[in-house]
Order: structure tokens, then C-alpha cells, then sequence
């Protein structure tokens, strides 16, 4: 156990090129060290999901090292368990793993019955995903003949996990023609099997021959591919694990460039075996000669929280309002967002550090109103940061070992000694969140945030932007039910001039309401504050404190589902409003936010992304308008509508994760990330499961020669989803991020529209080629492209290896609409091969006005099918029914019992080869 704690000391050598991930795990000698799988603290008590987790990763070993070619096995992990389980010795305190940070998260199905594996990913082709997502029945095997034993399906989601790889199957197209053949969309093509639908009707099943789309010649819905149980063919995991021969991941030699599944719209019709070699694990790497050792396991079990505030009261905090405002922030964390029963102390420091309160558990109002009254009220003095850590770590002690414990660091100041407590802050195992004020804040100190795993935030002096309460709003717990975190509703600031009025309101959803707090500040005097429910009733009882210039109001009970105005009037001065509340049932999952950059650093002229997941329990929330508004350390701010189209920097269409390119650079320094959220009537009603990113659910399998057919997949009914009310508005701070490099202004255009990666391609009519895509922008996926670039060929890999040989398409009637419009193209192919049975490939370029040109789009094929003519119907004149005997024998009735029988098998039974 030891070994695996001491591991994590050394994190911060982890993160590689700003990579922006909460993993802790290392990669060592061939063996994966870190990993943390977290039950879910509303999985019943139940000690033998703790075995499952042994054994599945202790299985999975072995067959990842085989399927790697003895590169990589599973050396130690660490599996994190609920708080209220009952404690017992071998169960010891977490360091730095969190359920936030969590690999692996173990949870109940939601909605009931689905027990799907999946990985959430949230980049390209070749970016670490988020997170795999398991359920205790598939823990427990009881999925394993629909989805493969549970150690085979851990191998499949590790590889989405570790090396941004994708399905190599289809649930949107599980079929295509491939010189004028059908095809089931498969890898490798040497995976044998048969067609068939199945029929079920009063309680009764059968199995029916799967019928042919005259007009696409593919085979109609409700046609499914079973594989053979038994095969020879060794590839590929990332189709389905789940059949027996198969220990291999596609590689370029039997990898299926063919088929329409999102491995190759991804990743550039590479097999899975060419993304893993270009990962940075096997580039440092080399195959072992001796089989590795078995895993490891720690068993860790979430405590109290405990929580140390390291506040900064040196003189420069006297600048703008800087320590009223962290009054303020401060206050909001301790009266609203630190969770009941968490152990609370403070620190405050300037050269030297004091300390302001002992550990405190907050039980009750009394002991949040204490802690209040212990914020800094006077800023004098230098800055030494290692002093307040050093100081924080001893408060700490006295009562609780530092492993798992956090720290709020706040820091306006520079200070050039802060690695030279780097060592102490690593061996501390305490987890220490950043929060960066004003544009001179100690550089080095995000570097405290890597190395720990805490949140890293950032401020500004533009007191309209809210940023130092919302930095302080996004410290809930990152371990306990999701139901205990406090949930922010809204944040806004407005400067008012000559009595103006800041109006607007605040959707409470039936998924909140708990614990409701209504927080507003000012800068020069208390402006009148009027606030109604959603039943017009005003809100009186704010209470004030003229010294912070803040007001709050706590709604007592659960409140009112509905839209919540207020109005704030106001001489010339600086207002800002920040709702927070908490779920309102401990087992209706509240719609949450969660938002992020893909990365800690930017480097001009690369785009950085954001992203926000909105989702209620593991159910995506759709349709929802969602605005990104990132600030720079010079004040300048940019909006973006986030989207989850599955263009540009949108991995998946709806899987509820909108996403958007950031390009607009305007200086060098920190920037900070805040997002707005707001939902739509009846958008519980559009909800969807697109495909997951996750092992194949076989409908069923062929054992000598018959079919047995799994349960039907579950389907998700609009009604199983509780709460069809879905208008909630959320804010949520996506962090901070630094970025260098940026050239002074003006500065030069180097951003390429972003390359295409949703392009589709029917026939329409007679040879007609119908293309629809998401229009890139000027500037990846912001503008307007100024020209496109299709090409054809009649070989695919030719096409995406000499695109600009390949024969151009006349598009010289196709103008770019706006970024993230829906594009249509129609034509006819000319100077180019295209009969019956003819397969035809198609990609697109966007050029801008710079003539800088985007990467080539995922690649799609069309195959020409021309039905034969039917023939002639000849009308049978109806036989006299009186005159049949049902024993007789008709003369040609046999025969063609067997003709029906044999045509109806030959359609049945089809192998693939």
C-alpha cells in the first residue's frame, strides 16, 4: 500500500503538454499506477462489489498485456468506497483520490435497466476520455453473454479511456454496401455470423429473415448481424470483446477502412492499433520479457470533509476592493457552500502566517457565523505563500492527518519562493485549490493546483464578472452524494449609472430548491433589492452587512418551483446577484453543469475548447442554451454559445456535453472560464441515448447453427425519466487557464477552419450524390470558411492519403453559410466510373481567406444500387375454396414449400467471410 500512496506524490511528472485531467494515473515500468474506481455513494452496501472490482481488474491484466503485445498491464489500484458503508481497518483515508477524479465511477443504472458499459469522451481521436461508467449487475457478470465477461469489456473501455479510440461498430449503420454487397459493419471482416430479424408477438418470439431496401438495397430496420459464438478470427476488442477468439485490436492489415463505424469517422480510417502506437504511452515503452505481476489494491473510504482556508491579507489586498470582495466570497463558502459536518479552520497570511480559527466542525449556523467573523479585515505586509501552507498543514495536524484534506489557497501577490515548499505540498497528500486575484498573482501557483489535483481559478479586479464568488461557489465537495453539493443558479454583475434598475429572474427547477440562498453585493451603498416568487409573493428578511457591502437571504424550507424575479436599483456603483441552492431529493438526481477547457495552458496559435456536461443522473439534458464568457487578465471578454451539434470541438452530437473552439486570444496570462445554462420547455421529452462510447450490446448469438437471441436492448420511454420539467438555468466556473505565446497586436491570422468531421453522403434519385455537413468557420468553428474543396475517388485510401490528387468536384455554386449552419450539397459525378454496384468515396476541405486550409473531413462512401426491374405481376385466378382438401396434394405445392423454405434459409443464413 505503501508504494501505490507514494505514487502519487509524483503527479505533477504526469501531466504532459497542459493536458488538462484530474487522472492521477502514471504510467511506470509497463504498469498503469493510480487508478482510482470510485463506488457511487448511492450503491447499497454490499462488500462483494468490492471482489468484483478485484477480479475484473485482476483478469483484465493479463489480457490487456496480451493484446498490447506485453506492453502494458494493471499495477495498482486504488478503489474508493461510500462514507456510509461501515468502516473497517484495512479501509484506509484517501490522499489525493476523489470521486472527481475518480477512473471509474461504479453507479446504479439510471434509468433502471440499463447497465450499459461506456466511457465518456470528450475529445478527438487520440485524447484521453473522462471516465468509464460501470453498473453493479454488470460487476457482478450478470451482463456478460450481451455485453462479454467483465475483465474483456474493462480492456475495450480502457482503450476509449487511455487512447481516444473509438467502436468499431455502428448503431446508426449497422450495414453498407462494399462492391455491390451487404455488409454488416464489423471488425475485421473475418467475423462470421448471420442476419435475422426477430419477432415477438403475445408473449411468443420468431425469427424472421431480414428484408431488402429496394430503394438502398441495404437490409430494412430491425435487421440484426449475430455473430458466431465460435470463431477463429482474432480482432477486433473495439467490436465486441464479448466473442472468444478474439484478444487483438484492429491493426493496419485486417482493420475494416470500409465500414461506417466511428473508429473511422474519427480517426481517419486508422485502425485502433495505429492511434495506440501514436499515444505517448507506447512511445515510451518497449515490450516486456517476463509476465508482470498481479495487481495491487488499496481500499480507501471517504471521511469528512476537512478544509483549511489560506487567505491572503498582504497589502496589495487593499488594491480595488480586493479584501471586502474576499469578505464576500468567503462568506458565500462558509455560510452556503462548505457541506454540514465538514471540519473548517483558517489561516490568513502576509510574511508571516496567523492563524484565525482552530478546525471547526460545522454543525450549525453558530459555527458558520464564528468563522465569518475570523475573515481578514486589514491588508498589511508581504507575501510568502509557503508560510500559509506550512501554517494550514499544522492546524490540520493537530487534529487529523493531511491525507485528503484540502486547502483554499487565495493569493494576490507575487511571491518567487513558492517551489521551495513544492516537496512539503506533495508529501502533504492534501489536496490545495488555487484562486489566482488580479494580474500579479504568484505565477508559480497554479503549479500547487497540478500537483495536487485541486481546482485552479482566476479572478479578475472587474468586479461585473463576479469571478472571486464564483471561483469560491465551485469548492463543493468532490466527494459524497452528489445530492449534498451546493448547485449555483445564477451569477451576474452590472454597473448602473443614475438610479438604473438590474432586472431579471431565476429559474428554480423541481430538481433544486433546498437550501436556497440568495447572495447580492455592492460597491458604495446597499441598493433597494426587490424580490418575488413564482407566485408574485415579495421575499423580505435579507439580512445586511454594511461592512462586506453584501446582503443575503436563506429561503426557508424547499423553494417555490418556478421563476423567481428580482430588481436592484442602484446609484452609479458595481452590482452583482448569486443564487446557490441543493437538490431537492436525496434520490431525484438534480440537473447539474459541470464545465472545463481541454487544457491548463494555450499556446498560440493552438485553440483551446470548452466544454460543459449538463446532465441529470447519467441522463444528457438536451436542447439547452448554453454561453461560455472567458476573460482575459486585461479585462477583455469573449462569449461563446456552446453547442452539442457533434462538429468542430463537439465530439458527439447529443450526448448532452456542448462544446465550442476558443481562437481569441488577446494577451498573454491567466484567463478565466464561467458558463451559463439555460433549458427549454419540455426538453426532458427530446432527451435520447445516442451511441455511447462503449462495449457492443450483442442481440444475440449463433450456437451450431441456430439463433439464440438476447433480451431486446431496453428502450428508454419518455416517461421513465422522472421530472419531465426541465427549465432550470446553472452557472457554473469552468477554471482557469494560462496562455503564452501570443503575438502583440494586430495579431496575425493562423487559425484554419476546423476540420469537418459530421460529413454524410446519400444517392438521391438517379446517381444524384446528396452531402450535408456543419459549415466550419474562418477561424475553426468561428466566421464563415471562405471556399470548400470536394474530392472523389473510387479508392478510399487513395482519396485520404492523395486528397489533392484525388478529382475535384465543380462547386463553384456552393458558397460557406456561417459556422455551425447546416450545409447541403447536391451532384452529379462526372469524369468518374459510376454504375451499379460502383463504391465512391467523398471528403471536403474548408479553405479561409487567408487560403489556410482545414484538415480533410472524415471520409464517407456511397455505393450505386440499382434494383432490378420487378417483373410483370400475372393475376391467379383464385382457385374454388370448396373443392380444397387440406390433406390433399396439390400437383407443384411441395416444390414450392421448398423453394419458399430454401430461399427464406439462403436469406437466413448468409456467413460472412
Amino acid at each position: 500500500m505503501g508504494s501505490f500512496k507514494s505514487s502519487v506524490f509524483f503527479l505533477v511528472l504526469y501531466l504532459l503538454e497542459g493536458a488538462l485531467s484530474n487522472s492521477l494515473i502514471q504510467l511506470n515500468n509497463n504498469g498503469y499506477e493510480g487508478i482510482v474506481i470510485a463506488i457511487d455513494p448511492n450503491v447499497p452496501e454490499d462488500e462483494t462489489l468490492i471482489q468484483h472490482i478485484k477480479d475484473m481488474v485482476t483478469q483484465a491484466s493479463p489480457y490487456l498485456f496480451e493484446a498490447t503485445e506485453k506492453r502494458f498491464y494493471f499495477k495498482n489500484v486504488a478503489i474508493l468506497i461510500p462514507e456510509k458503508w461501515k468502516t473497517k481497518p484495512e479501509y484506509v483515508r484517501p490522499k489525493l483520490e476523489t470521486y472527481k477524479n475518480a477512473d471509474v465511477l461504479v453507479a446504479e443504472p439510471n434509468p433502471a435497466g440499463n447497465d450499459e458499459p461506456y466511457t465518456e469522451q470528450m475529445g478527438n481521436c487520440g485524447e484521453k476520455g473522462e471516465r468509464i461508467h460501470f453498473t453493479p449487475d454488470f460487476l457482478a457478470g450478470k451482463k456478460s453473454n450481451i455485453y462479454g465477461s467483465q475483465e474483456r469489456v474493462f480492456v475495450h473501455e480502457w482503450a476509449h479511456l487511455r487512447w481516444g479510440v473509438y467502436d468499431e461498430y455502428s448503431n446508426n449503420e449497422k450495414f453498407y454496401l462494399f462492391n455491390g454487397r451487404r455488409e454488416a459493419v464489423r471488425c475485421s471482416t473475418g467475423i462470421t455470423g448471420k442476419y435475422g430479424v426477430q419477432h415477438c408477438q403475445g408473449g411468443s418470439c420468431t425469427t424472421r429473415p431480414c428484408r431488402i431496401d429496394t430503394a438502398t438495397g441495404l437490409y430494412k430496420e430491425g435487421c440484426e448481424f449475430l455473430p458466431s459464438r465460435y470463431q477463429t478470427e482474432k480482432a477486433s476488442i473495439m467490436f465486441s470483446p464479448s466473442i472468444g477468439s478474439v484478444v487483438e485490436f484492429c491493426t493496419e492489415k485486417n482493420h475494416n477502412k470500409d465500414a461506417p463505424n466511428p473508429q473511422n469517422q474519427k480517426c481517419n480510417l486508422r485502425s485502433t492499433w495505429e492511434v495506440i502506437k501514436d499515444s505517448e504511452d507506447f512511445k515510451k515503452t518497449t515490450p516486456m520479457t517476463t509476465q508482470p505481476p498481479a495487481p495491487t489494491f488499496s481500499l480507501l473510504q471517504i471521511g469528512q470533509r476537512i478544509v483549511c482556508l489560506v487567505l491572503d491579507k498582504s497589502g496589495s489586498m487593499s488594491n480595488g476592493d480586493r479584501l471586502k470582495r474576499l469578505n464576500q466570497a468567503g462568506k458565500l463558502f462558509l455560510l452556503q457552500i462548505v457541506e454540514q459536518g465538514s471540519w473548517v479552520g483558517m489561516v490568513t497570511f502576509d510574511s508571516a502566517a496567523y492563524v484565525q480559527s482552530e478546525l471547526v466542525q460545522i454543525n450549525s449556523a453558530a459555527e458558520r457565523d464564528a468563522l465569518t467573523k475570523s475573515l481578514p479585515t486589514v491588508a498589511t505586509g508581504g507575501t510568502s505563500i509557503c508560510t500559509g501552507l506550512r501554517s494550514a498543514f499544522a492546524v490540520i495536524r493537530k487534529k487529523f492527518s493531511t491525507d485528503g484534506s484540502e486547502i483554499v489557497l487565495l493569493t494576490d501577490g507575487e511571491d518567487n519562493t513558492i517551489s521551495s515548499c513544492f516537496n512539503e505540498v506533495k508529501q502533504s497528500g492534501a489536496v490545495i485549490h488555487t484562486v489566482a486575484l488580479g494580474p500579479s498573482a504568484a505565477k508559480e501557483l497554479e503549479e500547487l493546483s497540478k500537483m495536487t489535483g485541486g481546482l485552479q481559478t482566476y479572478a479578475s479586479d472587474q468586479v461585473q464578472n463576479n469571478g472571486l464568488i464564483d471561483a469560491f461557489g465551485a469548492l463543493s465537495s468532490g466527494n459524497g452524494a452528489v445530492s449534498q453539493r451546493a448547485i449555483q443558479l445564477e451569477s451576474r454583475g452590472l454597473t448602473l449609472q443614475n438610479n438604473q434598475w438590474m432586472n431579471g429572474t431565476v429559474l428554480v427547477d423541481s430538481t433544486v430548491g433546498n437550501d436556497t440562498l440568495f447572495l447580492i453585493t455592492w460597491t458604495t451603498q446597499q441598493p433597494q433589492i426587490l424580490l418575488h416568487d413564482p407566485s408574485g409573493k415579495k421575499q423580505d428578511g435579507f439580512i445586511v452587512d454594511t461592512n462586506t457591502k453584501m446582503a443575503y437571504l436563506q429561503i426557508p424550507g424547499t423553494a417555490k418551483v418556478g421563476t423567481w424575479s428580482y430588481s436592484l436599483q442602484a446609484s452609479s456603483q458595481t452590482l452583482t446577484l448569486t443564487v446557490t441552492s441543493r437538490a431537492s431529493s436525496a434520490t431525484l438526481p438534480p440537473i447539474t453543469v459541470t464545465s472545463k477547457m481541454n487544457k491548463d495552458t494555450g499556446k498560440f496559435p493552438s485553440p483551446m475548447a470548452v466544454y460543459a456536461k449538463i446532465h441529470q443522473g447519467s441522463s444528457p439534458i438536451l436542447r439547452a442554451t448554453v454561453t461560455a464568457v472567458i476573460e482575459s487578465v486585461n479585462g477583455k471578454t469573449v462569449t461563446l454559445e456552446l453547442l452539442d451539434y457533434g462538429a468542430g470541438a463537439d465530439a458527439t452530437k447529443d450526448d448532452g456535453i456542448y462544446s465550442r473552439y476558443f481562437t481569441a486570444y488577446d494577451t498573454n496570462g491567466r484567463y478565466s472560464v464561467k458558463v451559463w445554462a439555460l433549458g427549454g420547455i419540455n426538453a426532458a421529452g427530446q432527451r435520447v441515448t445516442p451511441q455511447q462510447n462503449g462495449a457492443m450490446y450483442v442481440p444475440g448469438w449463433i450456437e451450431n447453427g441456430e439463433i439464440k437471441w438476447n433480451p431486446p436492448r431496453p428502450e428508454i420511454s419518455k416517461n421513465d425519466l422522472q421530472g419531465n420539467q426541465v427549465c432550470f438555468s446553472r452557472t457554473s466556473s469552468g477554471g482557469s487557464f494560462v496562455a503564452s505565446g501570443v503575438p502583440q497586436a494586430p495579431i496575425p491570422d493562423l487559425f484554419p477552419p476546423c476540420q469537418i468531421t459530421d460529413l454524410k453522403a446519400k444517392i438521391r434519385g438517379d446517381k444524384f450524390i446528396n452531402l450535408t455537413w456543419t459549415a466550419p468557420g474562418d477561424d475553426y468553428d468561428h466566421g464563415r470558411a471562405h471556399k470548400y474543396i470536394i474530392r472523389i475517388s473510387t479508392s478510399v485510401l487513395d482519396l485520404r492519403d492523395k486528397f489533392n490528387e484525388s478529382l475535384q468536384v465543380n462547386t463553384s455554386d456552393l458558397f460557406p453559410k456561417e459556422a455551425n449552419s447546416k450545409e447541403v450539397f447536391v451532384f452529379t459525378p462526372e469524369n468518374i466510373p459510376f454504375e451499379n454496384g460502383t463504391d465512391l468515396f467523398i471528403a471536403v476541405q474548408a479553405v479561409d481567406k487567408s487560403n489556410l486550409k482545414s484538415e480533410i473531413s472524415n471520409i464517407v462512401g456511397v455505393s450505386l444500387f440499382i434494383p432490378p426491374e420487378a417483373p410483370p405481376e400475372i393475376p391467379t385466378p383464385s382457385p374454388p375454396c370448396p373443392d380444397i382438401n387440406v390433406n390433399s396434394t396439390i400437383p407443384g405445392l411441395h416444390i414450392l414449400k421448398i423453394m419458399w423454405k430454401w430461399l427464406g434459409e439462403l436469406q437466413l443464413s448468409v456467413a460472412l467471410g
